[in-house]
Formats: structure tokens, C-alpha cells, sequence
């Protein structure tokens, strides 16, 4: 797969009117491991199986992959990580604005290391009863929220009652900090390739795969070096992911924890309730604060 992995036509996609800027993050209160211990019931500890160590040569992203929304692809991005493929590949294309690409494997380790394209998974079918979102608004009515602290976008919960299968197609929303899927024209071309977002990229939504998000190191995707406009690349010298590890595969004693905060307390409910009498989307919420140790 070559470096044009996101779609051709980048000004008739927006991707240009999205080169602007870099989005300046608002302060955040920060939190602690002592926070955790105070108050346990209120953050969920990550599954260390769908937890990503990423070490960059700006930083370290820790990453949560969502199975249930893509499995196809997060297994395979799995794959890559324990393969060691990501291990000194650039970020070979990084728009300001919008988000900063990498995990070109078939150009750092050979094209024999790869493995075969995915199919698209843009959206999930979810059965409201049995995996519910913490939502902004009524659940009959709302169309984004939370879940597992990763936003959410979702046909309304009254569907449910009107489709003969009883489901909603729901799906991430390319929020800052989500991590997505590059590919060719061919919506089934989904490979190594991957884009973290730097800003809010809705225009993506139900046209890339997004499988995760970015639960610390927001400002380390910010930071990572920019490529030239319009399209973000070729980078001299670009920034390269040094090391990504599974922290299922970290030695217990040496392997970080990781904790979010839970979405469904009468705190963030609160905060939610707020969100919608706002009648904000969920990508205009500040992220879910978690902690990493």
C-alpha cells in the first residue's frame, strides 16, 4: 500500500478546508492514581488486552481499542502491534488540523510482512437492551454519547422498536483523539495504515473504520511534525512510532495501568444532561479523563 491510503480527492472530501489551524486544547482537569483509590467506583479499569503502549519520538499515546465496533480490524491492528511491525515506522503523513498517519508497515518491513485487506466496518449493529450507551439525552431520542468512555454516535433508541431485527447501527465518530483506519478508494482496502485525529473529522464518519481512541497522549498527536500543505506529505524527517506494545504482553509487574473514567455515575450524568440542554455532540465534549500508571 503506497502513502495514498486515505481517499483521493481531497478537496472534494473537505480535507484541505481541515488544514488549518491546529486545535488549541482548553484546560482539562487533571487526574491521578489517588483519584482512582478514592473514589474506585467511579473509573473502570482497562482491559490490559485492549490497551495500547505506543511510544513515539514526541511521546507516549496509550491507546483503548473498542472491539465490539470493528473486530475485524482491531484483531488486526493486535496483529501488527505483537508482530513488532509498527516498531520504527513514520508518520509519514500529518495534516494540521486534522490528524497524523502512520503504520505504513509494507514500506518499513517489506510487503511481505503484510497481512490480507479488511473489509469496512463503518458501523455496528447494537442491541440497545443488551449493550446500552451512556447517551446524551433521552436514549429514545439521542444520537451520540459514551461508551466505555469512547464516543459514540447512534441511530435513536425508538428504532429499535420499529426495525424487525430489534438493532441500531451505530458507530465512533472521528472525535479528536480517535484512531482510524487509512485506505484506498476501495472502502475494503483497510490495512496497517492508521490516522489518529488532532481535530474534530465528522466528514470521515461511516466512511473509515475508527476502532479505538487515544487515552492519554492527545497532546503528543499534536505535537507530532507536520507534513507540507496541502496533503501532508512527503515529511523530511518525520516523527516515527519507536514501539507499540500490548500491555497484555508487559510483564505484570512492569506493565502500566490504566483506568477511565466511568460514564454512567450521577456526576457524569450530570455533565451529559448539561451537554444536551447545550445540544452539543459528543466531539464537542472534552474527552473522558483517564488515567495511566
Amino acid at each position: 500500500m503506497t502513502l495514498r491510503t486515505l481517499l483521493t480527492g481531497l478537496a472534494v472530501m473537505g480535507f484541505v478546508g481541515c488544514a488549518g489551524a491546529q486545535t488549541e486544547t482548553s484546560e482539562t482537569v487533571s487526574y491521578t492514581m489517588a483519584d482512582v483509590e478514592a473514589a474506585p467506583d467511579a473509573w473502570r479499569a482497562v482491559d490490559p488486552e485492549n490497551l495500547v503502549i505506543m511510544e513515539t519520538t514526541k511521546g507516549q499515546i496509550v491507546i483503548e481499542l473498542l472491539p465490539v465496533v470493528a473486530p475485524v480490524h482491531v484483531e488486526q491492528f493486535k496483529a501488527y502491534v505483537r508482530a513488532g511491525l509498527y516498531d520504527q515506522t513514520p508518520f509519514h503523513r500529518v495534516i494540521q488540523g486534522f490528524m497524523a498517519q502512520g503504520g505504513d508497515v509494507e514500506a518499513t518491513h517489506g510487503a511481505d510482512k503484510m497481512l490480507e485487506p479488511t473489509p469496512a466496518e463503518f458501523t455496528f449493529e447494537r442491541n440497545p437492551n443488551e449493550l446500552a450507551i451512556d447517551t446524551i439525552g433521552p436514549a429514545d431520542s439521542a444520537g451520540s454519547g459514551y461508551l466505555n468512555g469512547i464516543p459514540i454516535e447512534t441511530e435513536p433508541g425508538f428504532l429499535a422498536e420499529m426495525n424487525a431485527t430489534g438493532l441500531l447501527a451505530s458507530w465512533i465518530p472521528h472525535c479528536p483523539g480517535v484512531l482510524s483506519t487509512a485506505r484506498t478508494d476501495d472502502i475494503n482496502s483497510g490495512n496497517a495504515q492508521f490516522f489518529l485525529i488532532s481535530d474534530k473529522a465528522r466528514h470521515l464518519d461511516e466512511k473509515y473504520t475508527a476502532k479505538g481512541r487515544a487515552i492519554v497522549g492527545q497532546d503528543v498527536i499534536l505535537s507530532i511534525k507536520l507534513g507540507p500543505r496541502p496533503d501532508g506529505y512527503p515529511i523530511a524527517n518525520p516523527d516515527i512510532v519507536m514501539s507499540a506494545k500490548m500491555a497484555a504482553d508487559i510483564p505484570e509487574a512492569d506493565r502500566p495501568r490504566a483506568f477511565v473514567q466511568r460514564t454512567d455515575t450521577p456526576a457524569y450524568q450530570a455533565i451529559l444532561e448539561e451537554a444536551d440542554a447545550g445540544r452539543k455532540h459528543v466531539c464537542a465534549l472534552p474527552p473522558v479523563p483517564a488515567v495511566v500508571e
